[in-house]
């Protein structure tokens, strides 16, 4: 059987082991994609770390990876619509058809979704095996590396800065307290950077000439303190977005978000596939996302990848494959 070099969680402990595996084998509704860009997601990270939520979650040994581009390479008897040597990325969730959600064309609602990489075997590999449904083909405009941000959107909350800068909104302010994060988000977006141990969110709303907030919250830290002083700077029925993951439970004090008649809407992963639509045609557009990536490595120097997204000195880490 045909071999492949592959990242996996061979042990249950720190790290990933560089193994040789056999190229997965596909089913009549799936495509063989040789993939020749990855990227680390915060997901990994947690793999790697093998904390609390990777050793409840993920079955050892497991090929990991989600942030992929690549092309197809073959493709099961009943795929139509797809060709041979086509560039793509794809959804990393992998759904049913027969819960109410996604009957419904609600996919990113299923409550059956298993994640590649995650659950099923992933995409730090030379090859994937991949549901034809999930495959987004990638325009020739739109590069492999590209490909990898659009999967992932990270680091997540400088892209969504770049992407609700693109969309016209006329102030976007993200804070945080690493530096490093901050000067690439000024790079990146083009956005008023806080780092909130030296200033406060209503000093920099006073001198955006804000008078009574913000509309919109996007919670990506998963930082209680961040989530709080959210609540504070937003106006009277504004909104927040959580896609941050906290470490365990947090007080919330949930007064002030019902008298301020906030809408709270958790996020998980993305809609499909209208997400990737959009994406791409912000791309196309315009959006100029590429410097959000900082790191480049052959996957022989994955350490070196995963040691810089752990350093909180990087931006997007991409692990080449070819």
């Amino acid at each position: 059987m045909p071999q492949m070099r592959a990242l996996e969680k061979s042990h249950p402990a720190e790290g990933l082991w560089l193994i040789s595996a056999s190229v997965p084998e596909i089913g009549p509704d799936d495509v063989l994609i040789r993939v020749k860009k990855t990227g680390i997601c915060g997901t990994d990270i947690h793999i790697w770390n093998w904390d609390d939520w990777a050793a409840a979650t993920v079955p050892v040994p497991m090929i990991t990876g989600h942030e992929f581009a690549g092309e197809i390479v073959a493709f099961g008897c009943d795929v139509s619509g797809l060709s041979i040597g086509q560039r793509c990325s794809g959804e990393g969730h992998l759904v049913g058809n027969d819960s109410r959600q996604s009957r419904a064309g609600k996919f990113h609602l299923d409550p059956g979704t298993r994640g590649i990489g995650v659950n099923e075997q992933g995409a730090f590999a030379e090859y994937l095996c991949l549901p034809a449904f999930n495959v987004v083909p990638l325009p020739d405009d739109i590069p492999d590396d590209i490909g990898v941000l659009i999967t992932g959107a990270g680091p997540i909350g400088i892209m969504a800065a770049a992407v609700v800068r693109h969309a016209g909104a006329r102030h976007v302010v993200i804070t945080d307290i690493n530096p490093d994060r901050l000067a690439l988000a000024d790079t990146v977006a083009k956005v008023r950077t806080v780092n909130v141990t030296r200033e406060g969110l209503g000093d920099v709303m006073s001198e955006l000439g804000m008078t009574e907030g913000f509309d919109v919250g996007l919670e990506m830290s998963g930082n209680q303190a961040a989530l709080d002083q959210m609540v504070e700077a937003l106006v009277m029925g504004g909104k927040i977005a959580l896609l941050g993951i906290p470490p365990g439970k947090s007080p919330v004090d949930w007064s002030r978000i019902v008298f301020k008649a906030i809408t709270v809407k958790g996020i998980y992963g993305r809609e499909m596939f209208e997400t990737w639509y959009k994406m791409i045609t912000m791309l196309q557009n315009g959006l100029d996302v590429l410097p959000v990536i900082t790191h480049r490595f052959p996957v022989a120097e994955f350490d070196k990848g995963f040691a810089a997204m752990k350093s909180g000195q990087s931006g997007k880490v991409v692990l080449d494959w070819t």
